[in-house]
């Protein structure tokens, strides 16, 4: 991964420490619980180096960084509840450690304190608090839109086309990636098709990374992921491989594999056999394939730069599609 991203996350660590200082002290640690526990910084990485790239500076972005990471955790901690997770970066969910009741809170002002530090960051540049205001507002809706597609889809009894897992995944996890670097583009006071060639940006940039770790999901080493091997198969998760193989296998295959597909009771011994299956089906390859057309849109949008920031974005990009399982 590129050598700037520690940095980049100790900054917004920073940051995030001070904004998310206040009483009831267990509200706030209880909101800080996963920041403090885990997460790469991807998000406000982006928004950074967005900024960066169209002239701005750290400064000019840290709030607007900091705020989609409030977004991003608030998202966790809800997705968590609505799944009864008990475990995320390795230790127990807020939930599980502080409570639905406070849980629930912790979600919620981690959402306001998003809104209100990109507001008043920008106190005296109305233009921009508008705009920034109002694009992660957008991302936000498209989030809780996503989330309900999720749930629609694992509900139904169909395994869903190609298409509609596209849609889903484009509001549940893109667009906070979309948003980031538009948000960057934002802060370094730029409009119009800088911001909208950021946004294609990360809206490409997020659907090729839940494309892979959908795919590490299901085909991924045990001792990387902290999963079993075919995890996602066995929770019956409509992601993008497992609807590729289902689509793609024979009938003796697709028997063998709809034997895991969301089965608790599945041996190890079936399990093994669905995955040893999926990939005789190459469904790794179709799917890196796909990954790497939404990374080849990705770094079309951002054709028109140069400079150190755009090389840095680059190489997350190919970070993200080249992770191995």
């Amino acid at each position: 991964m590129t050598s700037t991203l520690p940095n980049t996350a100790k900054q917004v660590n920073r940051y995030l420490k001070v904004r998310l200082d206040g009483r009831p002290e267990e509200l706030y640690r209880a909101a800080s619980h996963l920041i403090v526990n885990g997460g790469k910084r991807l998000r406000p990485y982006l928004v950074i180096k967005s900024c960066q790239m169209l002239g701005g500076s750290v400064k000019d972005a840290l709030a607007a960084a900091s705020a989609i990471e409030m977004i991003h955790n608030f998202t966790l901690v809800h997705d968590d509840i609505m799944d009864n997770d008990e475990i995320r970066h390795g230790v127990p969910t807020v939930h599980t450690r502080y409570g639905m009741p406070l849980a629930i809170l912790a979600g919620d002002v981690l959402f306001s304190k998003a809104f209100q530090t990109v507001s008043i960051s920008n106190v005296h540049n109305t233009a921009v608090s508008s705009k920034l205001v109002e694009r992660l507002a957008e991302a936000c809706v498209d989030v809780c839109e996503g989330q309900v597609l999720d749930i629609k889809m694992a509900e139904g009894k169909k395994i869903p086309k190609r298409e509609d897992y596209i849609n889903m995944v484009e509001k549940k996890t893109s667009a906070l990636f979309e948003v980031s670097c538009a948000m960057g583009a934002i802060c370094a006071k730029r409009a119009g098709r800088d911001i909208e060639n950021l946004a294609s940006f990360g809206r490409n940039l997020g659907v090729a990374f839940q494309i892979i770790d959908d795919l590490i999901g299901v085909l991924g080493d045990p001792k990387v992921t902290k999963k079993p091997v075919g995890n996602d198969l066995r929770e019956g998760k409509k992601s993008l491989p497992i609807v590729l193989a289902i689509r793609k296998a024979d009938t003796k295959r697709k028997k063998a594999i709809m034997a895991v597909f969301g089965n608790p009771k599945a041996t190890k011994s079936q399990i093994n056999q669905a995955v040893e299956l999926m990939r005789s089906l190459q469904i790794e390859h179709d799917v890196r394939k796909s990954a790497l057309q939404y990374a080849e849109k990705a770094r079309n949008a951002l054709s028109p730069y140069s400079g150190a920031a755009k090389s840095e974005m680059m190489s997350l990009l190919d970070f993200v599609v080249k992770r191995s399982l």
